[in-house]
């Protein structure tokens, strides 16, 4: 196997597309999400790596500050490596090259959304639950990612994915070219299972 797939990980192969990636939230693990296969695509092939960095022990894709307030040179290191993981599982696995949809909650929507603007040729989109900006300077030179269709979920009384958080990653990802949709619901920090209706119709669109 080749070594950039050492980090822990789930493949649970399929027929569908688009393959869907998985990405957990903090304190998670490569099974946190697994069941929103069920909802979202059944048929989807399915890769769903765990975080390498700990945090009180708990695993999460990218250190912090604290919390809120990110390690960005760690996470641009990470997204780095993650793509390069992708690459490895695509070559592994038999999936066509940049052909994911990331699906992520919390820390695993922000480093999906650090990966889409570090590497936009590694994912097709993504969905981005309780989703924060994962850059604050936004660099108007980094890569485009036009074609790309974002979505972002966000619970509109969630105390760290702000409405101005969504406002704000919303705007970052249109100035480099994606095509972006964003869902609010009466909520927190949490994946809200009424969206998943609206989330399974936007990966159906992907076509």
């Amino acid at each position: 196997m080749n070594t950039a797939l050492e980090r822990p990980h789930v493949w649970e192969p399929g027929t569908g597309s688009p393959p869907l990636l998985l990405l957990h939230g903090t304190g998670g693990n490569e099974y946190d999400l697994l069941g929103l296969r069920e909802h979202l695509a059944p048929d989807a092939p399915v890769l769903a790596p765990r975080g390498t960095v700990l945090e009180n022990g708990m695993p999460r894709f990218f250190r912090r500050v604290r919390e809120g307030v990110f390690d960005e040179d760690d996470l641009r290191e990470r997204a780095d490596e993650l793509a390069a993981f992708l690459t490895a599982a695509e070559q592994e696995y038999g999936v066509f090259p940049g052909s994911w949809m990331a699906i992520g909650f919390s820390n695993g929507a922000n480093i999906a959304s650090a990966l889409l603007l570090r590497h936009p040729e590694s994912l097709v989109g993504a969905v981005l639950l309780a989703a924060m900006v994962p850059f604050q300077y936004d660099d108007p030179d980094g890569p485009a990612v036009t074609g790309k269709r974002v979505l972002i979920v966000n619970g509109n009384q969630d105390p760290m994915a702000t409405p101005a958080q969504t406002q704000t990653l919303s705007a970052h990802l249109r100035r480099h070219g994606a095509t972006v949709k964003t869902l609010s619901f009466d909520g927190g920090h949490t994946i809200d299972l009424n969206q998943l209706p609206d989330v399974k119709k936007f990966l159906e669109n992907e076509g």
